[in-house]
C-alpha cells in the first residue's frame, strides 16, 4: 500500500460554497421551501461527514474545518459508524469493518483508533463498505459540505422542473405560480372601480370552471 495520505492543500471549495448556498437559497425561496429544511445542519452533517458545528460555521460564512487529513478521516469514520448502522440498529464492529473492507482486524483497529495513518486504499475500501461516495473520508470540510449542498440543489431543481411541467398544463397553476393568491388580490385591489374588480372575479370564475380538476 502507499504511504499515508497527505493534506490536499488549498482548494476552490471555500470559494464555491457561498455560490452553492446562494443558489440553494434562491431555489428554496422560489419553491416555498423553508431555509431550515434545506440547510438542516444535522442532515447536512450526516450527508457530508462534516461535524455539525463546522457545518453551522461554514453556512454562516466563517472559516472552519479540520485541516489535518488524518483527523478528518477519524471524524468521518466515527460519523459513519454512528449513522450507517446494521439492519438491527447496532454499529458495525471492527471485525465486520475489517472483513468488509478486506483488511485484517489489526489494521482496522489501528485506523479506527488513530494509531495508523490511512492510505488511499484504506479509504477506498472503507468507503465502499459503508457505501458512500469517493472522497467522503478525506475531502476538506468546505468541499464536502459543497458536495452535500449540490445534491440538495439537484433535488430542488427536480422539484422545480416537476412544478413547471404541471403549471404548463394547468393555467390556474401558472397563474398562482407567477403571482400567488396575495399577488392576484393585490393587483385586483389596484383597479380603479368595482366594475373592474368584478371583471377580474368573473374571469377567475371562468378560469376555474375551464380547469375542471378531478376530485381529490
Amino acid at each position: 500500500m502507499t504511504e499515508g495520505l497527505e493534506g490536499p492543500g488549498t482548494t476552490a471549495a471555500s470559494a464555491a460554497l457561498p455560490a452553492v448556498v446562494a443558489r440553494v437559497t434562491a431555489l428554496a425561496d422560489r419553491l416555498g421551501v423553508s431555509h431550515s429544511e434545506v440547510f438542516d445542519t444535522a442532515r447536512l452533517s450526516a450527508a457530508s461527514g462534516v461535524p455539525e458545528p463546522v457545518v453551522q460555521a461554514l453556512l454562516s460564512g466563517r472559516p472552519a474545518g479540520e485541516p489535518d487529513v488524518q483527523a478528518r478521516f477519524l471524524q468521518r469514520l466515527d460519523l459513519l459508524r454512528r449513522t450507517r448502522l446494521k439492519p438491527n440498529g447496532r454499529k458495525y464492529t471492527q471485525q465486520e469493518i475489517a472483513d468488509g473492507a478486506g483488511m485484517s482486524r489489526q489494521q482496522a483497529g489501528a485506523l479506527i483508533n488513530g494509531d495508523r495513518r490511512p492510505t488511499m486504499e484504506h479509504c477506498d475500501a472503507i468507503q465502499r463498505f459503508f457505501r458512500v461516495h469517493a472522497g467522503f473520508l478525506t475531502a476538506e470540510d468546505p468541499e464536502a459540505l459543497t458536495g452535500a449542498l449540490q445534491s440538495t440543489e439537484q433535488e430542488l431543481l427536480h422539484k422545480l422542473a416537476e412544478r413547471e411541467a404541471a403549471a404548463a398544463a394547468d393555467p390556474l397553476e401558472r397563474l398562482l405560480q407567477d403571482h400567488g393568491v396575495r399577488g392576484i388580490a393585490w393587483r385586483a385591489a389596484q383597479l380603479p372601480t368595482d366594475q373592474h374588480r368584478d371583471k377580474v372575479a368573473e374571469w377567475l370564475d371562468m378560469l376555474l370552471e375551464s380547469v375542471k380538476r378531478p376530485e381529490s
